[in-house]
């Protein structure tokens, strides 16, 4: 079958998971006022980053009572000093369903060591079940599995009267889906992802109950420097207004309080959310006509509204390997990257072979929409070269 090629570009081809898309009508301008050369410690350093936390609560609506920090190495760094300050002091129960998840799990058993830990696992495409999560235990979840397009459909799972902490990598739900505040009590992402800002920064949110955690128990193993929260045994309340353990970009906070500022201007996180499904149901109406493309969550309780992950249903791709699909996989992504209509939505490396195609608030529905014109052309256009070489 062959099919025209589009006539128009997106106008923002910009897909990737992260770093993620800049907010419509980015320019390098909108940062001019950044602090260089100047010390995160001085006034006006110290003044941007409290900015940063400050405008975080409100666009977030994260409690009044939380603590917001900033802290170093993106996400994995504050999912990392969560794990490695508040664990091993009750039983622990881990939940993975994509490589990232997999991941805080292999800290927790390999690094950490610890013995009494529940994991609860499932396959890409699915999730693990959840009333099986003991409230006793302290749990490790993402919201949001990023490498998956798979994601908890909300927090009724979670005991309001647990025990243990939750402690939540939201990296690709923040800003793009509801998180429940009363449920979590550790929360993580990074500025890369749905705001669209610059990578290496990470933001920790603690409720008071994992701060009296951090205040009542010592690991049993030493903590680097980035990891300390606390100073003679009580939170170190600098880290929550903008008192950086590191030396932070401020050319990134500049970045990122742009975003943050755009976020307000169009409404808070009501539109935000507002933004990301739309653009998910461009993808899903564009599904409904296309015989040859699926969701790779087929439950649509549980499908990520930002990391969207689809998988080739056409039973000539299905029937080559693994490898072979790979292959095919790439070749359609490449093929659309040499045409300028589409940058960085392959399926990540440990996910089934498919399509990962970010739709946070950044990103224009009607670049969606004209990006799947592409996929349509590239997928006729692969699929003929794999049909001459068989």
């Amino acid at each position: 079958m062959t099919v025209a090629k589009p006539a128009s570009r997106p106008a923002v081809p910009h897909f990737s998971s992260g770093p993620c898309a800049k907010r419509p009508g980015w320019n390098a301008q909108n940062l001019k006022d950044a602090a260089l050369g100047r010390s995160h410690r001085a006034k006006v350093g110290k003044t941007k980053l409290k900015l940063a936390i400050d405008l975080t609560r409100e666009v977030l609506e994260v409690p009044a009572d939380y603590r917001i920090g900033i802290v170093p190495a993106s996400d994995t760094g504050a999912v990392e000093m969560a794990l490695w300050s508040l664990l091993g002091a009750r039983p622990v129960t881990t939940l993975a369903w994509e490589s990232f998840g997999e991941g805080w799990v292999s800290d927790i058993v390999k690094e950490l060591k610890l013995k009494d830990v529940t994991k609860l696992n499932a396959a890409y495409g699915e999730i693990p079940d959840l009333s099986k999560v003991d409230p006793k235990s302290d749990v490790v979840f993402t919201w949001n599995g990023t490498t998956s397009g798979v994601r908890v459909p909300n927090a009724d799972w979670i005991s309001a009267t647990r025990e243990g902490l939750t402690i939540c990598d939201a990296t690709s739900a923040a800003f793009a889906q509801p998180l429940d505040f009363a449920k979590l009590d550790v929360v993580t992402f990074s500025w890369q992802k749905a705001l669209g800002g610059e990578a290496a920064h990470g933001m920790l949110i603690l409720s008071p109950r994992a701060v009296e955690r951090l205040e009542t128990y010592k690991p049993a193993w030493p903590l680097p420097k980035i990891f300390r929260m606390t100073k003679g045994g009580k939170i170190n309340e600098g880290i929550f207004v903008g008192e950086t353990i590191n030396t932070p970009s401020m050319l990134c906070v500049e970045d990122y309080l742009d975003a943050l500022n755009w976020a307000k201007s169009i409404g808070g996180l009501k539109a935000l959310i507002a933004r990301a499904d739309a653009n998910t149901k461009v993808l899903a109406d564009w599904k409904a006509k296309t015989p040859w493309i699926d969701f790779l969550a087929k439950d649509a309780a549980i499908r990520s509204n930002t990391s969207v992950c689809l998988k080739f249903t056409d039973p000539a791709i299905t029937s080559l390997s693994e490898d072979a699909q790979a292959e095919f996989s790439k070749k359609l992504v490449a093929l659309i990257e040499k045409e300028g209509a589409g940058y960085d939505f392959a399926y990540y490396r440990d996910a089934p072979a498919g399509l990962r195609i970010w739709c946070g608030a950044t990103v224009e529905a009607k670049d969606v929409e004209i990006l799947t014109q592409w996929i349509d052309w590239a997928f006729a256009e692969t699929k003929a070269t794999l049909a001459k070489a068989a």
